[in-house]
């Protein structure tokens, strides 16, 4: 491959990265998708619906990605969560950080994209704290934290971290396999119990589960196949355009932000160049915007007050921490990480739930007390 196609690829690769993203925008701000959202109804009111597209949102992503890899469209093992380490304690550390954190700072990383283009300021203080957190957490003052406590705590295995190869291993058949079966499996149940849902089956929940499912199964093959190069004619190895760990990569929030700070901050440094995850940030943020716009119902929204500052300023800084800790957010362990199997991702999205409800239970409390 020549490098002005290797160029013409890599853009075509970041195109792709931005529509996908885009469309997830479109879809969250329309449906009020929201992982957060969807844990506060069941404490709150017991009201499963945003659960149950959350659900059936993971089911189409796990579905889709095994089908890809029984195709032999995409290689699973080189995907980002493929690892022969699991570390579980930074999954669930991490993990909890974060759910305490998305529910003071009023929704998740994608969640605060998406209000950033409905026009809330508040969302827009939370991306930037919580941006240089998680950079911080990557590479900084956090980061040494991390790698001294919670990270040397794992477990190694030959075989890899998925179930998927778990179960390759423990019936003696092969990974591709494996992986369609127990994405059947357990996706097929969450789509049963999805559908089953009272008055779940309506447009905008359908949209949302099935929407954002797609948009996570689409850039995995962006990633993993558009973007896929045996051999980079520079380095004369395998390579996967325009990603920033080098390996095939999905829909995910936390460290994109505090690349795409990064990019915006060092932008004439010609080493910092758009990545996947870098277009997706700016991708999901115009999503939303363009269908506030049109739908009429982009409002500017700015903070109550200095409590309510300090909530989503204490919120923006557990998320950049845990989610970089847990190696993903609410997208990128609960639907990119689980759809891979990953008992990593496993781990943290219960960690985040506990860290949400914690922190439910934390506000009704708060509340008790002033009353």
């Amino acid at each position: 491959m020549q490098a002005s196609e290797l160029s013409a690829l890599t853009l075509q690769v970041l195109w792709a990265a931005f529509g996908v993203s885009l469309a997830f925008g479109v879809i969250a701000q329309r449906t009020h998708f929201c992982t957060m959202g969807a844990i506060s109804d069941v404490v709150n009111f017991g009201d499963w619906t945003r659960m149950r597209q959350w659900g059936l949102a993971v089911a189409v992503a796990m579905i889709g990605f095994s089908v890809m890899g029984y195709a032999g469209w995409i290689d699973p093992d080189k995907s980002i969560y493929a690892s022969t380490r699991w570390l579980w304690l930074s999954a669930l550390v991490g993990g909890v950080f974060f759910g305490f954190g998305m529910v003071l700072g009023s929704g998740c990383g994608s969640k605060t994209l998406v209000r950033i283009g409905s026009g809330n300021l508040k969302s827009l203080v939370v991306f930037l704290v919580m941006a240089l957190a998680a950079f911080a957490t990557l590479k900084g003052l956090t980061a040494v934290v991390r790698v001294t406590t919670v990270d040397r705590i794992a477990m190694d295995f030959s075989a890899g971290t998925t179930l998927t190869l778990w179960a390759a291993a423990a019936f003696d058949i092969g990974a591709p396999l494996a992986g369609l079966m127990l994405s059947l499996l357990i996706g097929g149940g969450l789509v049963v119990w999805a559908l089953l849902g009272r008055d779940f089956l309506r447009f905008d929940n359908m949209l949302a589960g099935l929407g954002i499912g797609t948009t996570v199964v689409t850039m995995w093959w962006v990633s993993g196949k558009l973007g896929h190069v045996i051999e980079h004619p520079e380095t004369l190895q395998e390579a996967f355009l325009a990603t920033n760990s080098g390996r095939m990569e999905a829909m995910t929030f936390t460290a994109p932000m505090a690349y795409a700070l990064d990019w915006f901050i060092f932008f004439s440094d010609q080493s910092k160049v758009l990545t996947v995850a870098v277009v997706s940030v700016f991708g999901v943020i115009a999503g939303s915007f363009a269908y506030a716009l049109g739908a009429r119902s982009f409002r500017w929204e700015g903070f109550g007050g200095t409590e309510d500052l300090a909530n989503h300023l204490v919120g923006a800084t557990l998320m950049g921490i845990g989610g970089v800790t847990a190696m993903g957010c609410t997208v990128g362990q609960g639907l990119s990480g689980i759809s891979t199997l990953s008992a990593t991702s496993f781990v943290a999205v219960g960690g985040i739930m506990a860290g949400a409800v914690a922190a439910l239970k934390y506000q009704e409390w708060r509340l008790e007390r002033h009353a």
